[in-house]
């Protein structure tokens, strides 16, 4: 999936922005997490994201590294999102957020070490779920992840100091259980430290 407007010279940033502002406009109350493309690498559209009022700061990777140039769209490259996520996160004290796609043939290595990679740029909150094969023109499922895995995944996730982690077969980026949890992460950001995330992450959890 690739969402990057080419059509505008934005990207369709500025479109994006304006939209959250309106939704401020009406109620600052309300909590806006926007799942954004990488903008072709315009860090500079990353900025205007974040500087619109926006409270999560979501793009996807969806795969592992070795598997990027064949499940994302040509233009999408893995360093190239990691470096967007990285950026939102120093430019502005924003919550980031990444998701995973399992089932297209990775390997347990690989998906361990995307998630290091996305914690190592800065990344706050994760989904990994299974991918499902939209149409038959679209790529085939190689394996249908066992729930115990996703188990798995979300134990690490946890001990890698994601301050979330949502992981099953029927988890996407938009994963509802995970709001509340997200409210109380954005009304607490302000308060923490790099140091007190993970501790305060498990307490808000229990």
């Amino acid at each position: 999936m690739y969402n990057f407007r080419d059509d505008l010279p934005d990207g369709g940033a500025a479109h994006i922005a304006q939209t959250v502002r309106m939704i401020k406009s009406q109620n600052a109350k309300i909590l806006v997490e926007c799942l954004v493309p990488d903008f072709a690498g315009n860090l500079h559209c990353v900025e205007e994201i974040c500087d619109c009022g926006v409270d999560v700061y979501a793009h996807n990777i969806e795969t592992v590294r070795r598997l990027t140039p064949w499940v994302r769209d040509p233009r999408a490259k893995y360093d190239q999102s990691l470096a967007c996520l990285k950026h939102a996160k120093s430019y502005k004290k924003l919550i980031t957020k990444s998701s995973i796609m399992l089932g297209l043939g990775e390997s347990d290595d690989e998906v361990l070490q995307t998630m290091k990679d996305l914690r190592h740029n800065g990344v706050d909150c994760l989904t990994i779920g299974q991918y499902m094969q939209p149409t038959k023109r679209h790529l085939l499922v190689k394996e249908y992840i066992q729930p115990s895995k996703y188990e798995h995944w979300e134990k690490i996730g946890r001990e890698l100091g994601f301050l979330y982690t949502a992981s099953g077969p029927l988890v996407r980026s938009s994963f509802k259980a995970g709001e509340y949890f997200m409210k109380q992460i954005l009304q607490k950001k302000d308060d923490w430290s790099s140091t007190e995330r993970f501790s305060s992450a498990q307490s808000l959890a229990d």
